[in-house]
């Protein structure tokens, strides 16, 4: 840990989730409704929000690269190709889950060139998120953690990455109960939060 970029990423990492949360708050996001107006918002905020979360990002990844680091552990053969033939599948399945949801309307892209003004998000459970509320998060850690190489770099991102998705998920939920109300408290008895159900629940 000595001698590595370890505690500047970790930093830098708690600074982006602290701007990422407080940009994705129900909060900061009727302020900007209220001063925009409704029509502006619905069609331009979700574009620029993923804009800055990719903008911002980069300087921590850019830490990553360029602080100096010590590995931690390689993953040998034959072994490798198995932990990299299950990223490749978490890779799959976080690609998946953002198209269940729409992904030009997860990006933004969608509402920016919808003729009309574009509707409020639906409450999607079908699919993947039958099986568990967050499956992008999900995937992402199953991705994150099978890594071949860590090294103290590495691991201070995944380590940053993984505390934000759990805490994360917590503070979406709240937002995802004020938004759809009882529907996703109904919806959040009967599916698991990060573990996935591999069997459906009987009703």
């Amino acid at each position: 840990m000595t001698g590595t970029g370890f505690w500047w990423i970790l930093l830098a990492s708690g600074l982006y989730g602290l701007v990422h949360s407080f940009l994705a708050s129900n909060g900061f996001k009727r302020r900007v409704c209220e001063r925009l107006g409704q029509s502006i918002y619905r069609r331009f905020y979700r574009l620029f929000f993923s804009i800055m979360a990719g903008v911002m990002l980069l300087p921590i990844l850019l830490l990553a690269a360029l602080l100096p680091d010590r590995e931690i552990y390689t993953i040998p053969t034959p072994w490798v190709y198995l932990t990299l033939a299950i990223q490749a599948a978490a890779a799959a399945g976080v690609i998946f889950a953002v198209m269940h949801t729409g992904a030009m309307r997860f990006l933004g892209v969608y509402q920016l060139f919808a003729r009309q003004d574009p509707q409020p998000e639906k409450l999607v459970v079908g699919g993947l998120y039958r099986r568990v509320r967050h499956p992008i998060y999900t995937f992402s850690l199953v991705f994150l953690w099978l890594t071949p190489l860590m090294s103290w770099n590495i691991l201070a991102l995944n380590l940053a990455f993984s505390a934000y998705m759990l805490i994360g998920s917590v503070f979406e939920e709240d937002k995802l109960v004020e938004q759809f109300g009882k529907a996703y408290e109904d919806y959040r008895r009967q599916t698991p939060r990060i573990i996935p159900r591999l069997k459906s629940k009987d009703k």
